[in-house]
């Protein structure tokens, strides 16, 4: 019982600090994730879909979808996808990473 009680406290404070760590966004980067959100709520718009229709569809939050659109940098990129996919826009999301022209020069660099 004790061993219960003692494993109840620790996953306990886990969650605790859990919840109080936060994502450090550099300023330039963070104007990045602002303008995707803002792209993403002009895809919204130009379909004419509310944020209640887009958020029901994409299955989260009204709330979550807002902080997508204002680019907010704590929410899950299986939120953004699952908006990106009501959009119609899912396949944008193969975009990201696909052209690693520094990789490329540091292992074009390792084959000298």
């Amino acid at each position: 019982m004790l061993f219960i009680i003692i494993i109840s406290v620790i996953f306990v404070e886990n969650k605790q600090h859990m919840k109080t760590k936060r994502n450090i966004v550099f300023p330039k980067h963070q104007e990045m994730l602002e303008r995707v959100g803002e792209n993403i709520k002009l895809a919204r718009k130009r379909r004419k879909l509310t944020t209640i229709q887009v958020s029901e569809r994409a299955n989260i939050d009204r709330s979550t979808l807002y902080k997508i659109e204002k680019g907010t940098s704590n929410v899950s990129i299986g939120s953004y996808f699952n908006v990106l996919r009501v959009l119609g826009l899912q396949n944008d999301i193969l975009k990201l990473a696909a052209d690693d022209e520094f990789g490329r020069k540091l292992q074009d660099i390792e084959m000298l």
